[in-house]
């Protein structure tokens, strides 16, 4: 019978460990050359993949800037003319007027962009008021110059009620970017002038609002100024002249982004743009505000513009004032610098 011999059996792994000859300390030269040849590789990558990843960071900084990643970009938007002003007696009455569409505040579309060469005319005439208030939401960039947002252009008389922030002929403005509200008679402003500068690259809405009842003497004529729905310090002047008594006479032709007699230009952007026939009172210009840039109404019945500038020059007021728009784009990238209240 064949018999088998047994095998010795293997040595264990520790065995041969220890078995193994003592780790050396790697010289400098080794490590040398060992940290070259990683940094060598390195480099080789880079060169390989570098310029697509400078490509993509570029990019995506551009759709950064350009409001891609805005949470606002995918915000639900209103188009034009999804809410207005309905009036069944027609334009000028107040019976049962009330507001039809969709209403609820959401972002417009687009907004106007002024470009300081261009401005929208409307038919908008008011012939006598002892009361008003011009409200409109406003962005300009730190490189542009703002301008005369609203002025409701005197006709004989050459008086105008004038909103607006930064570039202004006779207001002597406290500082650079300051909104400024009062009344211009033949180059003799009187008003008020925010202590504070607006002009940020942010989006703010202006109000300003203006009292005289009639008989009112001529030094006691109010006016107010509200940026996003506060009063704001201003500064009153007088540039030579004292404001005009009541009633308020020979206001018409509503210009957009334009003053005619200061032959001074809007830079910047501006959407809905309202005017009542009343001062509004100071809940009310806060409630205009917290519905935010696409905001309705608030006061239907002493609203006689409307002109949400939501991709046209159109008056949804129910009184018919359409605008004619020169120059003037409507653009749909607007959200940067808008926070919603």
């Amino acid at each position: 019978m064949k018999t088998f011999r047994k095998k010795p059996f293997r040595k264990s792994f520790r065995e041969k460990a220890s078995a193994k000859k003592p780790l050396r300390k790697a010289s400098a030269k080794e490590t040398f050359r060992e940290s070259f040849i990683k940094a060598q590789s390195a480099m080789e990558y880079l060169m390989t993949y570098g310029w697509a990843i400078l490509i993509i960071a570029v990019v995506l900084a551009a759709l950064f800037q350009l409001g891609v990643f805005n949470p606002m970009t995918f915000a639900p938007k209103a188009p034009p003319g999804s809410c207005q002003v309905f009036r069944p007696n027609g334009p000028g009455t107040t019976s049962f007027i009330n507001l039809e569409g969709v209403c609820s505040g959401e972002l417009p579309q687009y907004v106007a962009q002024f470009n300081g060469n261009g401005a929208i005319q409307t038919n908008y005439l008011q012939n006598s008021v002892t009361a008003y208030t011009i409200t409109a939401w406003v962005m300009v960039m730190p490189t542009q110059t703002g301008g005369v947002v609203v002025q409701d252009r005197g006709s004989g008389a050459g008086v105008s009620l004038v909103l607006g922030i930064g570039n202004a002929d006779c207001w002597p403005r406290p500082t650079s970017g300051s909104v400024y509200y009062g009344v211009d008679t033949n180059g003799v402003c009187v008003g008020l002038a925010s202590n504070n500068n607006y002009i940020n690259g942010k989006w703010h809405q202006i109000v300003g609002t203006w009292s005289a009842p009639s008989g009112t003497p001529a030094n006691s004529v109010q006016f107010s100024i509200y940026v996003d729905g506060n009063i704001t310090p201003s500064t009153t002047w007088t540039n030579g002249g004292t404001p005009p008594t009541s009633p308020f006479t020979g206001l018409g032709g509503t210009v957009i982004g334009y003053h005619q007699a200061w032959n001074i230009y809007f830079n910047g952007n501006i959407a809905n743009v309202q005017i009542y026939n009343t001062s509004l009172s100071a809940n009310e210009i806060q409630a205009l505000y917290l519905e935010g840039i696409g905001g309705a109404p608030i006061n239907l019945q002493h609203l006689v513009a409307w002109w949400p500038l939501n991709g046209n020059a159109n008056d949804y007021s129910g009184n018919g004032n359409n605008g004619q728009a020169s120059n003037v784009n409507f653009v749909s990238n607007w959200y940067n610098g808008y926070t919603p209240p």
